[in-house]
Formats: structure tokens, sequence, C-alpha cells
């Protein structure tokens, strides 16, 4: 894939899961997940209030100021040639681990990590995705333990029945999802694996202090994305319930929560290197704002 190609693109969170869903380049190149990085590292700068510089992979955006004191204005202007790629390596306590977003203070080092899953089917493996999740996030609290560490599993929400002709995968003699790539079935429920699965990456969520067992993460989100025809890209309504801890609307929030409390609330003397800003709301990109679901942070919300 060329490198152009691999550069953090302004995505609306459609546009991002209906390219994961349709996967049209295969699983191994991590191409139909890159999008899904790219839109939560605009996230954490449009929304979040961190600087462009601050984050891996960069976002396409740049920052001007101009005037002093009750007169400072802070632009973000969208600049897709400034979009940066990759992804950040961390130190662990057992070994490095390449992290999908991060964000990095200066004289700090990083302060949060989100690593993001996909699978497009054969849910009888997610066990092995669990046993990644945990390594992972000790590994990374071993040496971090005040990192804000973050995970969202996606996952298509393969439908018993015909392969839809949107977001095609391999596929049963019959033409229909075979029984292993199975998601929902026919009845509507969510299949047996996704649910175990669930159950035990509740187990995992909601570390509230650095001091708390470093084998959970601070916020993890499951996400199923519809794959049937006319609505790909569209998150699954049905699963998981509103009042699950891994429903995808408090996952930012969330990460915004324990950042705050950790390396700003709880350290004052570091708040003017550690804030979050806002941006002016006459800036070019909150203009182009792309996002329905989710609001800029703006210099009066700060």
């Amino acid at each position: 894939m060329p490198s152009q190609a691999e550069k953090c693109r302004w995505v609306t969170r459609r546009e991002a899961l209906a390219l994961f869903a349709r996967a049209e380049h295969g699983t191994q190149s991590q191409r139909h997940i890159k999008p899904l990085h790219w839109y939560v590292a605009w996230r954490l700068c449009l929304e979040g209030g961190f600087d462009p510089d601050e984050i891996t992979p960069r976002p396409p955006f740049v920052v001007t100021e101009t005037g002093q004191g009750r007169n400072r204005r802070r632009l973000i202007h969208h600049d897709p040639a400034s979009g940066g790629s990759g992804e950040q390596t961390i130190l662990g306590g057992l070994k490095t681990k390449d992290v999908d977003v991060v964000v990095t203070k200066r004289d700090i080092g990083p302060v949060i990590g989100i690593s993001m899953k996909g699978t497009t089917g054969a849910f009888r493996n997610l066990t092995n995705r669990l046993e990644e999740a945990g390594g992972d996030c000790t590994n990374i609290h071993m040496t971090y333990p005040s990192l804000v560490y973050a995970y969202w599993g996606v996952m298509r929400a393969n439908r018993a029945g015909p392969m839809p002709r949107e977001a095609p995968l391999s596929r049963a003699k019959d033409g229909h999802v075979k029984s292993t790539d199975v998601a929902i079935d026919a009845g509507g429920t969510v299949s047996r694996q996704i649910e175990l699965y669930h159950l035990a990456l509740s187990g995992l969520a909601g570390r509230d202090g650095i001091r708390d067992d470093i084998s959970k993460y601070e916020a993890i989100a499951l996400t199923l994305v519809n794959v049937d025809d006319g609505s790909v890209g569209q998150v699954y309504p049905g699963y998981p319930p509103t009042d699950s801890p891994l429903h995808a609307d408090d996952f930012m929030p969330a990460i915004y929560r324990q950042y705050d409390l950790r390396f700003i609330y709880r350290a004052p003397s570091l708040a003017r290197q550690t804030e979050r800003v806002g941006w002016d709301p006459d800036s070019p990109a909150i203009a182009e704002w792309q996002a329905t679901e989710y609001a800029p942070r703006l210099q009066d919300d700060e």
C-alpha cells in the first residue's frame, strides 16, 4: 500500500466502519481497520482537545493562535497533507508493544493508548482475543501504571442466511454465511460466543486509579457493525445493551474522565502542560465538522 494512502485521513465513524465491514483488501494487511485508527485519532484532537502533534497517527490538522490573554484564539484547520501514519511502540514490563493510537505528552511520556481489534468471522476464536487483551493491558500498565489504556473490539454483525452483496465473506456452498461466521441468528439473537466474549471483556473494564488492578483497562467498547445491503457501516443497535459497561457511547468520555483525573486534577502543578484545550468556534475545521454523534471541544468548554 502506498505511504500516501496510509496517512491519517478525516473520516466519519460510518465511513470507517464500512471500510472495516467490507474488508475489500482482506484482513492480513490491516487496511480494513486503519480507518478506525484515524477516526479515533481525530476525535482525540477535535473532541478531546489534544494537539495533533501529540497524537499517533497524527490527525490531519494544524493549529494557529492569535491574540493573547482573554483575546487569545486557538484555531484548528483541516490540512490533509499534515496527516501522519503508523503506530507507536511503547515499552512494556515484559516486552514492547505497538499501540494503534497513542497520546504522548512532552517530558511525561505516553498518557493515553488505544488498541483496536477487528473480527470479521470465525467467532469461535474470540478466546484468543481475550488472552491477548489481558496480556497486553498487564504488560503496558507494568511500565506505565498511570497510562489511560483502552480497548475497542469491533466485529461484523453477520446474520444467518444469504451472504450480503456489499460486504461478502467466504461463503458456504449454499451461498449463505458459514455457521462459524454467524454473529446474529435467524431469530435476531447474538451468538453465544459473542455473549461470552462480552461477559469476559466486562470483567477487564473499569480501571479507576493507578493503584487498581493493572490487568484492567480504563475503558473498553464492543461494537457490532451492520453488513446488510443498504446499511453497511451502521452500528448494530441491538447489542451490547445500553446499560453495558462496553457500550460505545461511553468509550471516549471514559477515556477523557480518567485522563483528567490523573493528569490534571491530581497533578495541578502540571495542568498547563497536560490541559485539554478547546478550539475557537470560528475555526475552519469546526465549520467542516463531519460528525453528528459527537461535538467538538470549544474554547468555552475548557
